[in-house]
């Protein structure tokens, strides 16, 4: 059977996305402005970039083999990354990044607003890829087995960084420390690295499908986020902050995103 890409679909899903992005964002902000704690915005959009792959797997009109792999794949990647963020908001203080915006901005909550409203627009923004394989009309398990592929190791690499950041910062002996063992002795953001490489995983879900170039948008954009806007930037500005010295010895040996071995001084 043939499927047809539908423009008006493709439209209503994009819309969707959206409103329910920025109604989650609303109340995001809501939860916020009680608690003083704005980290919440980054546990919505992974549940919300979660929730769009699994939405539009529904939706969508493309072949059932790589709607229903994204679907699972974009849903099953939201869950893990939005527990695992849901667990540091919960259980620590604000995140730094937020807390130097919350001073900045003297605590205005419109600009908070509007941040946590940016973010639903991020939401729509990442779901162009899981819109372009769920218009996806070919079938292909040799591709679909290889987005697994690179979904298990880019899942696994980050959920491993995760892990080992964690246990680096229980450990009360290292405050003030700049982790540099297990995958961040190779990386300063192997997190950040498993999470751009990850996004191939729907390139090659949407090979076949008339909006293909659009599943590009997913690395692309990320990495641009990622390297110059609101990730490694922020994240290294913070921790120039508060470790220094030590943090600027730690960027000068080790590379910044791609993985590689460690300079000598």
């Amino acid at each position: 059977m043939t499927h047809a890409f539908d423009t008006a679909s493709f439209w209503m899903q994009l819309g969707l996305v959206w409103s329910l992005a920025a109604v989650a964002m609303g109340m995001g902000w809501l939860w916020q402005r009680r608690r003083g704690n704005a980290g919440i915005v980054d546990v919505i959009w992974s549940f919300g970039v979660g929730g769009a792959a699994a939405l539009v797997a529904w939706l969508g009109t493309g072949d059932d083999l790589p709607r229903i792999v994204m679907g699972v794949l974009g849903g099953l990647w939201g869950a893990r990354l939005g527990l695992h963020l849901w667990h540091r908001v919960r259980g620590e203080a604000e995140d730094g990044r937020y807390r130097h915006l919350r001073n900045h901005w003297n605590g205005n909550q419109f600009y908070f607003f509007l941040l946590f409203q940016f973010q639903a627009v991020l939401i729509t923004l990442f779901a162009l890829p899981f819109l372009a394989v769920a218009a996806n009309p070919a079938r292909s398990v040799p591709l679909a087995a290889a987005a697994v592929a690179i979904w298990l190791l880019s899942v696994g690499g980050e959920a491993l960084a995760d892990r080992q950041l964690a246990t680096h910062r229980a450990n009360p002996a290292n405050r003030g420390k700049t982790m540099r063992s297990g995958l961040w002795k190779y990386s300063r953001h192997p997190n950040y690295f498993f999470e751009w490489l990850h996004w191939f995983a729907y390139v090659l879900l949407a090979i076949g499908s008339p909006l293909a170039w659009l599943a590009w948008s997913g690395p692309m954009v990320m990495y641009v986020f990622l390297r110059w806007i609101s990730g490694i930037p922020y994240t290294e500005a913070q921790a120039l902050r508060t470790r220094g010295e030590d943090y600027r010895d730690y960027q000068r040996t080790t590379p910044m995103l791609f993985p590689w071995f460690p300079r000598t001084r």
